[in-house]
């Protein structure tokens, strides 16, 4: 029997996991999960994707019977230790797709085949394989709306998902060191605890969030997805994220539930929305400097602030416009926020405060539990305006209109920012308008209980616009 080890990467999962499935197919099975180790080439992960990594791993230990042998370190070095401690014949593993990944897996494949071994990998966290998907002209597309149209929606269909392994044979002699606790992923302060009451990190708890969208919110999602305090969106980013739920296997459960109800339309829409985050995978394999150049290289010249007091005031969530306050307080307290509030603070920070994309791409990185450099990088860029198939710089939030249009009874702001909770609706979405009556009837003091707001809507707004003058002709 083969003996094979079986890399874990960002595809923490029994289903749908070809490597594993191939792996158990041939033997016995060796699961490797490593902590890389590589400076300068890729961001650390953040503090709350730390978080989840941790349970995450111990969920998939749990399912594979307490087998999962954790290491930090250099992958090449861990794995080549490995192989001669265990006598391991061959070495699988799901393919990534940022660039140093792609080379750093294209060196360690030709080491271990120098070695003897032999190596294999397969499709990984995408539906299409990103080098499969061209313009008629064989390049790459850099609009989504024909590259899902025109490329995804006309070639072959994602492929089914593969069923998870019907037993897996384990390495038989004495299991390796290294542990999921070994790693280390949890920070010192217990402040990451808050995050469990609205998570549950592994494939069981994918399954379960792709289970409860589907059956009920998904029929209200083209529309209410708009609404940040309505329950109307997958919340399965840092599920798809770390591989607990392959997307595959969103597409086919999607498609069958589309196929059994009256939400056709709904989850075609939801759908798209899964092409989008493809999209961002194709961007940055075809164009790998996006994770931190600008694609439109006019930006190189954008004439960006710097203001710590500004960026601390957004971060923290005290800038004075609840929307975008919820927004960022939502972000510290569940390690999370929703799409459209994410476009909100984005424009606010960018165009408003005229601080640089990079900032707030770092911060969403440290905070979101789902930091994915793909939509990272490629949904900023989008904001800032110089991403491929960007939002014109030109079009900017207003985030007191955003907050009236999609909160409109306040439910959202009065949750994360429960200061303003004794606001009537007709000031609650701007503050530093109502009259001083009002604020002092509601217990609100500007400036004391609530921030003064951070900068005047129209003259930043008006200073964007002239900032982008500058470089719009070149």
């Amino acid at each position: 029997m083969q003996k094979t080890l079986v890399w874990f990467r960002n595809d923490l999962r029994l289903h749908d996991n070809a490597a594993l499935r191939f792996a158990a197919e041939s033997g016995s099975v060796l699961p490797v999960f490593i902590l890389e180790e590589i400076e300068g080439e890729a961001p650390e992960p953040g503090a709350a994707s730390r978080w989840w990594l941790h349970h995450s791993l111990h969920a998939l230990n749990e399912s594979l019977d307490g087998k999962l042998v954790c290491r930090r370190g250099d992958a090449l070095s861990i794995i080549r230790e490995l192989v001669q401690e265990c006598e391991i014949d061959a070495v699988v593993w799901n393919r990534r797709y940022l660039q140093h990944q792609i080379e750093q897996d294209k060196t360690i494949k030709q080491q271990l085949k120098d070695d003897g071994l032999s190596v294999r990998s397969f499709q990984g966290d995408v539906l299409w394989e990103p080098w499969t998907i061209l313009t008629q002209q064989e390049t790459p597309y850099k609009v989504f709306t024909p590259y899902y149209n025109k490329g995804c929606l006309k070639a072959d269909p994602p492929a089914e998902p593969i069923a998870a392994p019907l037993k897996i044979i384990s390495y038989v002699k004495k299991r390796p060191e290294g542990e999921p606790s070994d790693l280390g992923l949890l920070p010192e302060h217990p402040w990451h605890k808050k995050l469990a009451d609205h998570w549950e990190p592994g494939e069981r708890g994918a399954a379960s969030r792709l289970e409860q969208f589907l059956d009920g919110p998904v029929e209200n999602y083209k529309e209410g997805r708009d609404f940040p305090a309505l329950n109307a969106v997958s919340r399965l980013s840092p599920h798809l994220h770390f591989g607990e739920v392959s997307p595959r296997t969103v597409w086919h459960k999607s498609k069958d539930a589309a196929a059994s109800s009256q939400s056709e339309t709904q989850i075609e829409h939801f759908l798209r929305e899964l092409g989008w985050r493809e999209f961002s995978y194709y961007l940055l394999f075809h164009f790998p400097q996006v994770t931190r150049d600008n694609l439109q290289t006019k930006f190189d010249d954008f004439p960006w602030r710097s203001d710590p007091a500004a960026l601390k005031a957004w971060q923290k969530g005290r800038t004075g416009y609840p929307i975008v306050d919820a927004g960022m307080r939502e972000l510290w307290e569940t390690g999370y926020m929703h799409n459209r509030v994410r476009m909100i603070v984005g424009s606010f920070l960018v165009k408003n405060l005229l601080i640089h994309w990079h900032e707030g791409a770092d911060w969403f990185f440290d905070c979101l539990v789902d930091a994915d450099v793909p939509n990272n990088s490629a949904s900023w860029q989008w904001v800032a305006g110089s991403g491929a198939d960007a939002s014109p710089f030109f079009r900017i939030f207003n985030p007191v209109t955003q907050s009236e249009k999609f909160d409109p009874d306040g439910d959202y702001v009065r949750r994360f920012v429960p200061e303003l909770k004794s606001l009537p609706d007709k000031y609650l979405h701007d503050p530093g308008n109502a009259p001083a009556d009002v604020l002092r009837k509601a217990g609100v003091t500007l400036g004391k209980t609530y921030p003064e707001p951070l900068v005047e809507l129209k003259g930043s707004r008006q200073r964007a616009l002239q900032a982008y003058e500058k470089i719009k002709k070149s």
